[in-house]
């Protein structure tokens, strides 16, 4: 004989989704969270040995559409040094050049991707300067000759330039097809970045580069 539901089950099915809507909600933020890999790339020499500050970047069509300035960048000047003496930013970031030192800097650039000069000064310049178009910017400074240091400008946020050891970090990369691209100073001036294919899973991925260079001659 059909009996009809009872309105004590029909009470379940609300308290049922009040339960599991959070827990929903909890498991779509964790994937979306878990979409974002570590890339580790070892920059190596010739002679097999690591070579610090090399600038390890990725590009693809969704990397540009990411590279939004945010902040304002610094190269500081200490102990007639540039610091840090490579400077990885996005077009349109604004960089400062704060003067550490007790005697006075001339810096300059004469490079196609950045032309601009901050006249003998001490401190901190008033106005900073707005890096907007991709590629290597080199500096110099016109009273000392022995500082040199370099702005890179590219074209995505996944960057990161080699500590010591030569393994270069990027934390937070969505998986997809990119391509891996690897400079360095050392490099003869004008090179381009070297370029390859890398395909990034959601696990993430370790891979490692060769450059034409012996890191104990740099």
């Amino acid at each position: 004989m059909f009996r009809p539901l009872s309105f004590p089950w029909r009470l379940r099915m609300p308290q049922q989704r009040r339960i599991h809507a959070p827990l929903l909600a909890l498991a779509l933020l964790a994937g979306a969270t878990s979409r974002a890999a570590p890339v580790e790339v070892l920059a190596l020499g010739s002679d097999g040995k690591p070579l610090p500050e090399t600038v390890v970047f990725l590009e693809s069509g969704e990397a540009k559409a990411a590279a939004k300035p945010g902040g304002m960048a610094e190269m500081q000047q200490i102990e007639r040094r540039f610091v840090p003496r490579v400077l990885v930013v996005v077009p349109g970031t604004e960089v400062r050049f704060p003067n550490r030192d007790k005697v006075r800097h001339h810096v300059y650039s004469l490079s196609p991707a950045k032309t601009f000069e901050l006249k003998l000064y001490t401190g901190t310049p008033a106005n900073p300067v707005l890096f907007d178009k991709p590629g290597v910017a080199v500096l110099g400074c016109n009273i000392h000759d022995n500082m040199v240091g370099w702005v890179v400008v590219v074209e995505t946020p996944h960057h990161a330039v080699a500590p010591a050891t030569g393994l270069a970090r990027l934390p937070d990369v969505p998986p997809g097809r990119y391509r891996l691209r690897v400079w360095h100073a050392g490099l003869p001036p004008g090179t381009p970045a070297t370029e390859s294919p890398l395909e990034v899973p959601a696990v993430g991925v370790r891979t490692q580069v060769k450059l034409p260079l012996t890191a104990s001659a740099l």
